[in-house]
This record gives structure tokens, C-alpha cells and sequence, in this order.
């Protein structure tokens, strides 16, 4: 604040500074620079720029993505003909297994008839080994009742052949 001028008004009256130095002129465009055309057509041609990119981006994934459904497709053929291939063969294998299970259940029948004829046979093997001797006894006996009876009806004399059978065997032989 200025003590000197008590009272004076708010105007000015003396310069606040030295005058401006000569060197300035009057203001125009920069020449480097393009004004705001200039802009506009920087940013239109950044625009362009990045819609070219964009374009052959785009162009880029659907040439990726055509390629990626041709590959599922082929993929997805192979995988049903050779779902197809495994459903004939699994249809092959159960028809074999049907069969093998209708020849076991044969085979199996087949086993039991063999296996209870065995059994018939075995008992009656038993029995002949069992009742062996004791048939063989009876064979003899009724070869002797038959030489007897041939004895009889020859003429032979059958008091002899009963106190004396030994001699009568050595006889016969």
C-alpha cells in the first residue's frame, strides 16, 4: 500500500511496469501445426487406421473360427462312425456271449446227464464188485447143479457122485 496516495481511487493512474519490450508481433498460426483441420483429419485417419485393423481382425477370427468348425465337424464325424463302429461290435460281442451262454448252459446239462449216468454206472459197478463172490459162488454152484442134471440124464449113477464128489470131478476133467 502505497502511503502516498491516501484517498486516491482505485484506477490507476501511472503504469503498473515498464511498457512491453518491441520484440512482440502480432499473433497468427503456427505454420507446423494444422489448426484443428489438421486434427480432425489426424483423427479421421487414425480412425481409418484402426478400422483397417479391426477389418483384418475380424477377417483373421473368421477365417480361425471357420477353420475351428470345419476341424469339430470333422472331429464330431469321426467320433460318431467310430461310436457307430463300437455299437456294431458291441452288438457282435452280446450275440456271442448269448451264444456262449446258450453252449454252457448246453455243455452244462450235457455234464449232469454224463455225471448222473456215471453214478448209474458206479452203483452198479459197486454192486458187482460187492456181490462178486458171492454171485461167482452161486455160478458155480449151478454149473455143478447143471453137470449134475447132465449126469442124471446120461445115465450116471447119482449115489456115487454124492459120497464121493471128488472123484467124480476128476472123472469129468
Amino acid at each position: 500500500y502505497n502511503k502516498k496516495h491516501k484517498g486516491a481511487s482505485l484506477a490507476q493512474e501511472d503504469p503498473a511496469g515498464p511498457p512491453p519490450p518491441p520484440g512482440f508481433k502480432a499473433y497468427k498460426k503456427s505454420e507446423g501445426s494444422g489448426g484443428v483441420m489438421g486434427m480432425i483429419q489426424q483423427i479421421i485417419g487414425d480412425a481409418q487406421a484402426e478400422e483397417a485393423q479391426a477389418v483384418q481382425a475380424e477377417k483373421d477370427a473368421q477365417a480361425a473360427y471357420e477353420l475351428y468348425v470345419k476341424d469339430t465337424n470333422d472331429s464330431v464325424t469321426q467320433k460318431n462312425n467310430a461310436i457307430t463302429n463300437k455299437a456294431d461290435t458291441k452288438a457282435k460281442k452280446e450275440g456271442e456271449l448269448q451264444e456262449a451262454k446258450k453252449d454252457h448252459g448246453n455243455v452244462m446239462v450235457e455234464l449232469e446227464e454224463l455225471s448222473n449216468e456215471n453214478a448209474d454206472l458206479h452203483k452198479a459197478c459197486d454192486f458187482t464188485l460187492k456181490n462178486f463172490d458171492i454171485r461167482q459162488t452161486a455160478r458155480d454152484e449151478e454149473v455143478e447143479a447143471l453137470r449134475q442134471a447132465k449126469a442124471m440124464l446120461s445115465g450116471a449113477k447119482f449115489n456115487a457122485f454124492l459120497q464121493n464128489p471128488a472123484a467124480f470131478l476128476q472123472r469129468q476133467q
